[in-house]
């Protein structure tokens, strides 16, 4: 699932392209918004909040519009200013191309789920997640529960920290998922910062040597990853040398050469992947059978690509 930096990118890109421009035409293609026209309005901003994408748009001297099922009045006299809400989740994208241009040959026209065109740029939504048209004075119910986000214009580092102390006992890991304590992590910054640290994911949150300063470094892979298309944090370019312990179960460690390992965090049915070197991060240990393991994707890309991997040198720490 794309986390934060990949939305924050997509948001900067749909702004340029989108803001201060009319909506000329609308599509979206979702069975509760079939209804909604968004011709007539102008989009004011696209802003990201975690992983989460906002398209706001102005209000409108009702020229055009219908009542969607939403119960949101798309054009009506008068109408409010309104915000589309997008989410990634696992396949979703925002493409935007020249309009009366024919961009279809990089996605499936089934997997279309909203179009707004304008005199210059048209954006296509594809395999969106989630998808809401709600009075921008509204947003907080979409968006209201995130917790602070690392790339956001209003980052609270004390209320990240008041937030993720909050359970003393849970796992950091598990906290570090948790969008109601930091919007926008996922599991690649979970492993990175975890690594970083010297920390295992299933440390309790109490255990933290100094909260403040881990949150300081999930602070700045974000910000260090926001302005480029890969996500690297060793600091190597080279393929297969990017990152420290995300997606690379059963290959070795690139500090200390122990095989990296991968295991469930989290409660079911919300559990997610946690990637650990158990020799550079001590600590407790998850439940893990201790059976070989591949790295994620393995089986499309190939055993042979393990060689990439060699660690660069041996250390203990």
């Amino acid at each position: 699932m794309p986390e934060g930096d990949v939305v924050w990118r997509t948001a900067r890109r749909l702004h340029a392209a989108l803001a201060g421009r009319e909506v000329l035409a609308s599509d979206l293609r979702w069975p509760s918004l079939a209804t909604a026209d968004l011709s007539g309005r102008r989009v004011l901003e696209v802003v990201s909040a975690g992983k989460h994408l906002l398209t706001r748009l102005s209000g409108t001297d009702g020229a055009t519009g219908t009542e969607g099922a939403t119960g949101v009045d798309a054009g009506g006299a008068d109408a409010a200013p309104l915000t589309l809400h997008s989410h990634l989740r696992m396949e979703g994208s925002w493409y935007v191309e020249r309009t009366g241009s024919d961009g279809r040959g990089r996605r499936s026209s089934a997997g279309v789920r909203a179009v707004l065109v304008t005199g210059g740029w048209t954006a296509v939504g594809h395999k969106l997640g989630m998808l809401d048209l709600v009075p921008t004075a509204a947003e907080g119910d979409l968006v209201g529960h995130l917790g602070p986000d690392p790339l956001g214009p209003g980052w609270d580092a004390a209320e990240a920290q008041r937030r993720l102390l909050a359970a003393p006992g849970r796992p950091l890991g598990e906290a570090l998922l948790d969008q109601r304590v930091l919007a926008g992590v996922g599991t690649f910054y979970l492993a990175e910062a975890c690594f970083l640290a010297g920390l295992s994911p299933w440390t309790p949150v109490r255990d933290l040597p100094d909260p403040a300063a881990f949150l300081r470094l999930v602070h700045r892979l974000l910000h260090a990853n926001k302005d480029r298309t890969g996500q690297v944090t060793t600091g190597d370019l080279r393929r297969g040398r990017q990152n420290y312990a995300h997606a690379r179960s059963g290959l070795p460690c690139l500090r200390c050469g122990t095989t990296v390992r991968v295991a469930m965090i989290g409660p079911a049915p919300r559990e997610r992947t946690a990637f650990y070197c158990p020799t550079c991060q001590p600590g407790p240990a998850p439940t893990d059978d201790g059976r070989a393991q591949r790295p994620l994707g393995a089986q499309r890309r190939g055993a042979a690509r393990a060689s990439a991997a060699r660690p660069a040198h041996r250390t203990r720490r």
